[in-house]
């Protein structure tokens, strides 16, 4: 790749557009009774957004969870009201340079303060556990297992949802249903697991391994619906499978040569965050864009 094709558009400013909010990539506005996010072009490691980003890695974002709500639409409904910025409200129109590609005007809805986890794999905080207790999230795993191992079948791992930027946190079912109630947190379960299988299923088709992901859900009047994004690099492990060899960590479709910068530069972790050289920010815009190429079967124009 010879440069960059774009700008990273780091932060977004829609005039009197009411801000509710900014995460570490996204922004979040209030637009005629629903929710307009945009995904912007930052990047966060080790819970840190870093001073550079990466251009167009929020417009890849957003045509991936595109994609996969418009697949997963048979087994659960989604908050897209529309991604076509010229069927946004009037008040949008002026802004539609900034939200072009990276946008989705959505339905409100009461999320469920749980991230639902999906495993296929063991890696992350599950290859942490299961070192020590042989458990993820409580659950009792096979002895002998590895960093990359595949797990006997795909298991349901809650995780609290972290509002200060800390790590989140692993719990157990009973957990989840001591916080949800019971009915909530079983109907989770069985849309984590329905959805995981079927992405799965397509991921394998396009010589990917899905090893693990994390849907956020809320309720409506209509009932519980797909929110946020979904099954982005940035929320799931997506590994080659003809390469895939447990016994270490796996090569990723997401932040590995960020996460790798940082490492070999002894970064401790703490704010500021650096900079990232013009060659890490090159590599990552390639991987998430082949990403999007091997899952969905299209190009895409940044």
């Amino acid at each position: 790749m010879e440069g960059l094709p774009v700008t990273a558009l780091l932060t977004t400013n829609l005039g009197e557009i009411p801000l509710l909010g900014r995460g570490k990539v996204r922004d979040l506005y209030a637009v005629d009774g629903a929710l307009l996010l945009v995904a912007t072009d930052r990047i966060s490691a080790f819970d840190h957004v870093l001073a550079t980003g990466i251009p167009g890695k929020g417009k890849i974002l957003t045509q991936i969870s595109l994609f996969w709500f418009d697949l997963l639409s048979s087994i659960v409904p989604n908050h897209i009201i529309t991604a076509n910025v010229t069927q946004y409200p009037s008040s949008l129109q002026a802004y539609s340079d900034q939200l072009e590609g990276r946008s989705m005007l959505v339905k409100q809805a009461a999320m469920f303060p749980v991230e639902c986890v999906a495993r296929g794999y063991l890696a992350g905080s599950g290859w942490k556990e299961y070192q020590s207790a042989g458990t993820v999230c409580g659950i009792p795993l096979p002895a002998g297992l590895l960093d990359g191992s595949r797990l006997p079948e795909p298991l349901f791992t809650p995780a609290t949802k972290s509002g200060d930027g800390a790590h989140d946190e692993n719990i157990t079912f009973e957990v989840t249903a001591d916080l949800l109630g019971e009915s909530d947190a079983a109907e989770l379960r069985r849309l984590t697991l329905a959805i995981y299988s079927k992405a799965a299923q397509h991921a394998e088709a396009c010589g990917l391994i899905l090893a693990d992901t994390k849907f956020e859900f809320g309720r409506t009047a209509e009932g519980v619906i797909l929110a946020d994004e979904v099954l982005t690099p940035d929320s799931s492990r997506f590994w080659e499978a003809p390469s895939w060899k447990p016994g270490g960590a796996q090569p990723s479709f997401d932040k590995q040569f960020v996460r790798d910068y940082l490492e070999a530069i002894h970064w401790n972790k703490q704010a500021p965050a650096p900079s990232l050289p013009q060659e890490v920010v090159e590599r990552t815009q390639a991987k998430y864009l082949e990403a999007f190429r091997r899952l969905t079967g299209r190009d895409l124009s940044l």
